[in-house]
């Protein structure tokens, strides 16, 4: 082989490698999607709106928690974040060591409701109550106007989004009770409420089923109207964060549909807020 070719091969290596530790390069016609839990009902719904008009396109879903949706997209292992809360400082900083150019989307709003099993017989729990409930300070439901018999506290994992809000806007960033049952998923909130009369947890709006009950929250009522006005107290907006050093033109076409007339329709119909 000629010097001439293998200072070429070198190169060719050389950019190769680079793009390995630049981050996982998009594979044209692939997408990947990491994160949030919360925003899975919007991204499945979006995705099938989007496979008609772009079918060439492949997306790849992966709802396993705010936080690690956050260190993928730091990591280079997927094009778009879902993030059901801002990005840390911290995760910022690591991003720009890594040579990401991070990009922060909003494109809907939540709310955090408090949701119970359809027998009880509480309908509102004031912010206050909710702080003692899941602090551990309160322990029974009669403390709350409910029947004489121990609280289940049943609570998002600590790489969820929606746990930080949480914690955040409700307890104030004080500890959560040691006896909370921890759950990986919004769907294993719901499973677990919706089959313990003792319970109590919390998830995003459009996660509401009949299989469980939505109490009020300072004698305000979740609705769409109340969430979009910020007049519920426990609200949020859900982000899409990309990479734009290595953001490609197929996932780029992703984030436009979703924030597009029709995309922000499919927003609403997933039972969340449009933020257009």
């Amino acid at each position: 082989m000629s010097f001439k070719k293998s200072i070429v091969s070198l190169l060719a290596i050389a950019a190769v490698a680079a793009s390995m530790i630049s981050g996982v390069a998009a594979e044209k016609g692939r997408v990947s999607i990491k994160g949030s839990t919360t925003n899975l009902p919007i991204t499945m719904k979006a995705i099938e709106a989007f496979k008609l008009i772009k079918p060439e396109i492949s997306i790849s879903v992966d709802g396993s928690g705010s936080g690690n949706g956050v260190k993928a997209i730091i990591d280079g292992t997927t094009d778009i974040c879902n993030s059901s809360r801002e990005m840390k400082k911290e995760e910022l900083e690591k991003a720009k060591a890594a040579n990401r150019k991070i990009k922060e989307i909003a494109f809907a709003i939540d709310m955090i409701v408090p949701i119970v099993h359809p027998s009880n017989k509480v309908k509102n729990l004031t912010m206050e109550q909710l702080k003692g409930i899941f602090e551990g300070t309160i322990t029974n439901w009669k403390q709350v106007g409910g029947e004489d018999m121990n609280i289940v506290v049943v609570s998002r994992d600590s790489s969820s989004g929606t746990y930080e809000y949480w914690l955040e806007a409700v307890l104030k960033k004080t500890d959560p009770s040691k006896t909370s049952l921890m759950q990986a998923s919004s769907g294993a909130v719901i499973n677990t409420v919706a089959n313990n009369k003792k319970a109590i947890g919390y998830v995003g709006f459009g996660y509401v089923d009949s299989s469980i009950k939505v109490t009020d929250v300072n004698s305000i009522k979740a609705t769409l109207k109340n969430g979009k006005s910020g007049k519920y107290p426990v609200s949020r907006k859900l982000y899409m964060y990309v990479d734009q050093n290595n953001y490609s033109a197929d996932a780029k076409a992703f984030v436009n549909y979703l924030l597009s007339k029709d995309g922000q329709k499919i927003v609403g119909e997933a039972g969340f807020i449009p933020i257009k």
